[in-house]
C-alpha cells in the first residue's frame, strides 16, 4: 500500500522506471520519500496582515466629509450646465473628417455653440474624453450653410464672453 502511494506522487518521474526487485523498490520509496520530506521542509511564504486601524480611526486624519464632496460635485455641474448655450471659438489646430461630403473641415478660429456636456449622464459623471458638444455652421460652396456637431475638451477651446470682457 505505501509502495503505490509513494509512487504515484512523483508517477511522472518513474513512469518508465520498471521495479523488479524488493531492494530497488525500497531504494526508490526512500528517495521518494526523502525528496517529499525536503519539500515540506521549505519554509513556507508568511502571511501578511494589513491593519486599517488608522483608516478606522476618526481623528487620524482630517477628512472631507461626503456632504462637501456632493456639494462641490453640485457646484461643478451647475457651473457646466450655465455653459451649455455659450458662444465658443476653437483656438487651437483641429481638422474633422466627419462632415458629409466634405472631406476635411479645419475648425481652428470657427465659432460655435456648446450644445451639451455628455461627460455626465443620468446624474453620474462618465469619463468621456471628449465631453462638449459644440454645434458649428460652415459655409460650404454649392450646399449653402451646414451644420455640424463636434466633441471637444474644455482646453481645446475658449468661450467667447470670456474672451469679450478681457477686451473691455
Amino acid at each position: 500500500m505505501t509502495t503505490t502511494a509513494s509512487l504515484s506522487i512523483s508517477s511522472s518521474s518513474f513512469s518508465s522506471v520498471s521495479i523488479k526487485n524488493y531492494s530497488h523498490r525500497q531504494q526508490c520509496i526512500a528517495s521518494i520519500n526523502s525528496v517529499v520530506s525536503a519539500s515540506s521542509l521549505r519554509p513556507r511564504r508568511q502571511q501578511r496582515i494589513i491593519s486599517c486601524e488608522v483608516a478606522l480611526k476618526p481623528d487620524s486624519a482630517p477628512s472631507i466629509s461626503s456632504s462637501a464632496v456632493l456639494e462641490a460635485k453640485e457646484d461643478e455641474d451647475e457651473s457646466i450646465q450655465a455653459k451649455i448655450g455659450a458662444r465658443v471659438r476653437v483656438k487651437i489646430p483641429l481638422k474633422v473628417y466627419h462632415v458629409p461630403k466634405v472631406p476635411e473641415v479645419d475648425l481652428t478660429g470657427m465659432e460655435g455653440k456648446v450644445k451639451q456636456y455628455v461627460g455626465l449622464w443620468k446624474g453620474k459623471h462618465i469619463s468621456a474624453n471628449l465631453p462638449f458638444k459644440i454645434e458649428f455652421v460652415k459655409d460650404i460652396e454649392g450646399r449653402g450653410p451646414v451644420k455640424f456637431v463636434a466633441h471637444l475638451k474644455e482646453d481645446e477651446f475658449e468661450y467667447l464672453d470670456d474672451v469679450d470682457e478681457r477686451e473691455r
